[in-house]
């Protein structure tokens, strides 16, 4: 697989520099690198992106590294943001960078071998370099009108009009001076001849080219790739739903929230996301196109790419449930097939109210849906009474009676009910 051919045709190219292209096809295989910050405990759909850069680094026949940023990670990277970094300690960021080494893992085959991928941890060359050391041996190597030309620098010197925010400390200056020596420090010790990420890492990325060059005396050569960043339509940037950003953490955004953030993506959208966070090939999501044509209702695209990176971050069976909690809100699935953590996943957006157990048995379905519920269901016993008189109100998925009593409902998993009023309003009641 030719390299370039395939991130462009993905939507996943975004520039490069001279002779990269040929250093690929000539010297396979070569390594590669790409930075992840174990700022948080886990990576997000955002980053997902940049691995992909990874997989198909490996797919075309070379080595990927992923370099987990442990000394970076104190430090923070000025690149996108308009305000300074809370910094972490190293227990938290240890953490970190052991839950984002068991994600990497999902993508990347790390079996020996020339291909066979590696986790690098900067900490552990940058622990024991000494302050005046660094200075001496690679500060001098680039010279400060060099790094305040980078864009990342510029604009947090002109300070940000939208937050106020002003000035850069030298703590975060100094950041692409160290990933530039990452760069060299894997270019010395593991022959790594090329850098790749986001676009908006360009800056930080050719500091670490120019840095070999010149720790070389001219001799060495390295190259830099970077991929397009992931937006929407309309130019705003991906990744965050309703509820904030969408982590490959189970434990963070669930298989169920992770399924339906893919399958609500809209349909200027979904071509390109396909391309991106998926392994089809050109052939496959071509033909999922055409028939997403003929009915864009049915959201063949979206469905198959929910599908593909849900399976893939977490599981064939989170998949699954998943696909069974989806199918219970908006297919009539049973509801007592769903786990407690499901069951609040899926009704996480409706309102949500309590009812005292020691009231059941003096409450029947029209006073449990208005007064008890705090009117919130239904303003009056009048309202109730009509609506359940005309059948449009179910307890549980069974339609409710007037004369029911509540505590004749039974509850799922012994303390919820679930109150639909017509087809699309649920109520989600706890019995505490």
């Amino acid at each position: 697989m030719d390299l370039i051919s395939e991130l462009r045709w993905r939507g996943m190219f975004h520039d490069m520099m001279p002779g990269t292209d040929e250093h690929l096809r000539t010297n396979a295989p070569i390594s590669g690198y790409i930075g992840f910050d174990p700022t948080a405990a886990s990576l997000h759909i955002g980053n997902l992106a940049t691995i992909m850069l990874l997989v198909h680094l490996q797919r075309a026949g070379h080595r990927p590294l992923a370099l987990v940023g442990g000394a970076t990670g104190m430090i923070g990277d000025p690149s996108g943001k308009s305000a300074e970094r809370n910094l972490l300690d190293e227990e938290t960021l240890r953490a970190n960078q052991s839950g984002i080494k068991a994600q990497l893992e999902k993508f990347l085959d790390f079996t020996e071998g020339p291909t066979g991928a590696l986790v690098v941890n900067n900490y552990d060359w940058f622990k024991d370099f000494g302050f005046l050391q660094f200075l001496r041996e690679v500060g001098k190597h680039l010279t400060v009108n060099y790094m305040m030309a980078k864009d990342s620098v510029k604009r947090r010197i002109s300070g940000n009009e939208d937050t106020g925010a002003e000035g850069i400390s030298y703590t975060e200056f100094s950041y692409q001076l160290l990933q530039g020596y990452d760069f060299f420090h894997l270019y010395k010790n593991l022959g790594c001849t090329l850098q790749m990420g986001a676009s908006d890492q360009w800056g930080n990325i050719t500091t670490g080219t120019e840095l070999i060059r010149r720790m070389t005396g001219g001799e060495g050569k390295a190259y830099a790739l970077t991929g397009q960043l992931i937006t929407k339509a309309d130019g705003t940037k991906y990744g965050k739903s309703e509820t904030g950003t969408v982590w490959l953490d189970p434990t963070m955004t669930s298989p169920y929230q992770f399924y339906q953030f893919f399958l609500n993506a809209a349909d200027a959208d979904v071509p390109r996301l396909i391309r991106v966070f998926t392994l089809m090939s050109q052939e496959e999501i071509e033909a999922l196109e055409a028939e997403h044509a003929q009915a864009p209702h049915l959201r063949v695209l979206q469905k198959a790419l929910a599908k593909d990176v849900t399976t893939r971050v977490h599981s064939a069976e989170a998949y699954e449930a998943a696909l069974a909690a989806s199918q219970v809100l908006f297919g009539g699935g049973a509801l007592s097939s769903l786990d407690e953590a499901t069951l609040l996943d899926v009704f996480a957006g409706v309102p949500h109210m309590e009812v005292p157990r020691a009231q059941l048995s003096e409450l029947n379905a029209v006073t449990l849906l208005s007064e008890a519920t705090n009117s919130v269901i239904f303003p009056s016993k009048g309202e109730a009474k009509k609506m359940i008189q005309a059948g449009g109100v179910s307890l549980n998925r069974e339609k409710a009676g007037l004369e029911q009593q509540a505590s004749e409902v039974p509850l799922l998993l012994d303390k919820y009910m679930v109150a639909q009023k017509g087809k699309k309003n649920y109520y989600l009641i706890k019995v505490v």
